[in-house]
């Protein structure tokens, strides 16, 4: 059981996605996945959140679509910082875009959303109670979230002057490579809870700084023109095929079937509302 009380700032920390009807989303991914929602909202409030939990843990939360927000809806990588103005200061010093500025959600912490000098947009937490997901790495919850983009280097001088991220390569066993953000530091605050991490991570091949990983990056090579840079996410699960042929029972979209890619085997889906997401099988040699 892959816990966590907190993330250090820097560290992507939460998930959640905006959709035009949030019940019938809830029932997507409760089934799929074997969340329980429950709403957060005051009763009187205009919207609703629904956080996912499995074992009584918060994982994931399907909310209302903000108004303004796209025709097709998302999911949303949110990053601990220790404050949201500041953050919001380093966005525009960047080039970034603040696309609503720093706010209060009650009883939870402080956020904002901001863009990348791409367009590709993500919301920071400056976590007060809710400490972001308490639950990740396992099936059914969150595992990973990646940067989409055509301009890598842009990328590289933006997260590094926002978060201090830095970037380092994977070469997978065929030959490909696979890139990724690091946060120097992040494997000392996982080492932690996980003291065993550094010996699994050099056992299945893995580079000196993969436990400082915190993201991955992709060139938006093979996309069409039309799909802007975006962040995506990828959630855990124990059978990718069948997931991916339980998500198109239950009314959603196999975008990219089941594929292996390294020691994972993907698959690109879509929920019945239009909001993309990835499930991976983790299956080292």
């Amino acid at each position: 059981m892959l816990e966590r009380d907190g993330y250090p700032p820097g560290g992507p920390c939460w998930v959640d996605t905006g959709q035009p009807d949030p019940e019938a989303a809830a029932g997507f991914y409760g089934d799929l996945f074997g969340w329980k929602l429950e709403d957060r909202m005051p009763p009187d409030a205009p919207g609703r959140y629904l956080v996912a939990q499995l074992r009584d843990r918060d994982v994931a939360a399907v909310g209302s679509q903000p108004e303004g927000a796209p025709a097709t809806p998302g999911w949303n990588t949110y990053i601990c910082v220790e404050s949201a103005d500041q953050a919001a200061t380093k966005v525009t010093n960047a080039g970034g875009q603040v696309l609503s500025a720093p706010f209060d959600v009650p009883g939870a912490g402080r956020m904002g959303v901001f863009a990348d000098p791409s367009g590709a947009a993500f919301c920071v937490w400056e976590a007060r109670e809710h400490k972001g997901a308490q639950l990740v790495n396992e099936p059914g919850t969150w595992v990973f979230s990646g940067l989409n983009t055509r301009d890598l280097d842009g990328a590289k001088a933006f997260y590094g002057a926002v978060f201090g991220w830095e970037v380092d390569t994977l070469t997978m066993e065929d030959g490909d490579e696979f890139m990724f953000w690091r946060l120097p530091g992040y494997a000392d605050f996982l080492a932690a809870r996980d003291p065993d991490l550094r010996r699994r991570q050099a056992a299945d091949g893995a580079p000196a700084g993969y436990a400082d990983a915190v993201a991955s990056l992709a060139p938006m090579t093979g996309f069409p023109d039309e799909v802007p840079p975006h962040w995506s996410v990828t959630f855990a699960v124990d059978d990718a095929d069948g997931i991916a042929d339980r998500a198109a029972q239950l009314g959603g979209k196999i975008s990219v079937p089941p594929f292996d890619a390294g020691p994972t085997r993907l698959a690109i889906l879509a929920d019945p509302q239009g909001a993309a997401f990835a499930v991976s099988k983790y299956q080292p040699a």
